[in-house]
């Protein structure tokens, strides 16, 4: 079905699979008077969410996802690993089945988030996660039902956006979503690049890196990430279950976990500014080192604590390669180097990452904010039906600006992903322009919006929910 499973592992983890989520948004069929199964009597297939408690349908959901994504299936060894996944899947997210009889032949998991938006907001969102449908059930409107009836319960529930990410390119489109943030890996030839150039990155007085356990970091780790994703429009929350994979306190049956190394940046005061985990190949070419070191996280809540973390990284012995699995497109470590030619993509590994899916359009618009005053008319096409009409958007000089109904003549028409696109600031209005994805039916309507809705910095994502 084109999408991956949620990966439990930390963020940017190389070695642990990105998951890969579909939506839909379409009507949600009858309720059946089974409570919390939707059922279509045509097809002989129902909905229905699966409970932690309820053992055998959580075994069975996950033989499903795992023969979805043609990865074999596994039955836990004890009850011990059979608890771990039930609590990994039905404790972390929210679990919805397709059933025929007994037989689970489709599968979605909703994870609960906060997104942070422009202005360091945060919105509550849906990431959707763990979509698949057996290859015996394709082309039967499986994928429509199941994401549209989960969309649905998001925006119920209160929740502003839906978010996932994509394995194909073409599928989400239709649904509503857009896409809304880029990241790709980078690789850095270290001896190469001369290294970061004089004065940058080097500490002040009574600041420093230093390294720290895996205890430490699970300590330290969840508060830094709160600080640096106030900072980062796209970045999403993460659970306590999350930094339980990332430190090794929790590993899933089918799933290494190999220690990382983890360092933290303090800066003179002695508050931790900034975080660095990363594992390290070792190699050695005609007898001379030639290792590489992957970066797992690079969190940082300022940025001369990002500098002095990269010349950390880049100043360690043996290193002669530095890896970035995931990159901020527009980060500026190829600047900070003597030689920028050193840094390259990797271009087999760049990807759009984020996709969103606005659900309540007054209150996402009202949550972020904007660098441009401005006023623009727009009319949004959305068969589910969560956006669509004739909208205002109104920025302020004061930053704050609104969505709101309109009976105006409407300056630009979109659908629903095109407003998911450029709601971060990560595409421009312009860009959909030229490409036909947004019409102006006002001239300079186009440049108006793109001016209200840019930002300084492209969002960013660096977490695989």
């Amino acid at each position: 079905m084109g999408s991956r499973p949620s990966r439990p592992g930390p963020p940017c983890s190389p070695s642990l699979p990105r998951h890969r989520g579909k939506t839909g948004c379409f009507p949600v069929p009858p309720r059946s008077t089974v409570p919390g199964m939707w059922r279509n009597t045509r097809a002989g297939i129902a909905l229905r969410e699966v409970e932690e408690r309820d053992h055998e349908a959580v075994e069975e959901w996950r033989r499903a996802l795992c023969t979805g994504f043609h990865e074999p299936y596994e039955p836990p060894a004890d009850e011990n690993q059979a608890a771990l996944w039930r609590r990994h899947h039905c404790a972390h997210a929210r679990p919805l089945g397709a059933w025929e009889g007994d037989r689970c032949v489709g599968t979605l998991s909703g994870i609960p988030l906060e997104l942070t938006v422009p202005g360091g907001a945060f919105v509550p969102a849906d990431g959707v996660v763990n979509v698949s449908v057996l290859p015996t059930h394709r082309r039967r409107g499986l994928l429509t039902r199941m994401l549209g009836h989960h969309l649905d319960q998001a925006r119920r529930r209160g929740e502003v956006v839906a978010l996932l990410t994509a394995a194909e390119h073409g599928i989400y489109g239709r649904f509503g979503f857009g896409l809304a943030a880029r990241w790709g890996g980078a690789r850095v030839d270290v001896v190469r690049s001369g290294g970061l150039r004089p004065g940058v990155g080097e500490p002040e007085p009574g600041a420093g890196v230093s390294l720290i356990t895996l205890d430490e970091l699970a300590e330290l780790g969840p508060g830094l990430h709160e600080r640096f994703r106030r900072t980062q429009p796209g970045a999403v929350s993460r659970t306590p279950l999350q930094w339980s994979y990332a430190t090794g306190r929790v590993v899933l049956p089918q799933h290494s976990f190999r220690i990382p190394f983890a360092a933290v940046h303090r800066d003179a005061r002695g508050r931790v500014t900034g975080l660095l985990t990363y594992r390290i190949d070792r190699a050695f070419s005609q007898g001379d080192p030639n290792a590489t070191l992957t970066v797992v996280d690079h969190l940082a809540a300022d940025r001369a604590a990002a500098a002095a973390l990269w010349r950390y990284a880049m100043e360690m012995d043996w290193v002669r390669h530095l890896v970035i699995p995931n990159l901020a497109e527009d980060d500026p470590l190829p600047l900070l180097l003597v030689n920028p030619r050193a840094f390259r993509r990797e271009v087999p590994d760049v990807a759009d990452d984020l996709w969103l899916r606005v659900l309540d359009g007054p209150r996402a618009f009202a949550a972020r904010s904007y660098e441009a005053p401005g006023r623009t008319v727009l009319d949004v096409r959305d068969p589910a039906g969560h956006v669509a009409g004739r909208w205002e958007l109104r920025t302020g000089e004061d930053g704050r600006g609104a969505l709101l109904p309109s009976s105006a003549e409407p300056e630009l028409a979109l659908d629903a992903g095109a407003l998911g696109s450029v709601y971060l600031g990560g595409t421009t209005v312009p860009q959909l322009a030229a490409a036909g994805l947004v019409t102006e039916l006002r001239p300079g309507a186009a440049a108006r919006a793109g001016r209200q809705l840019r930002t300084t910095f492209a969002p960013w994502c660096p977490d695989a929910f």
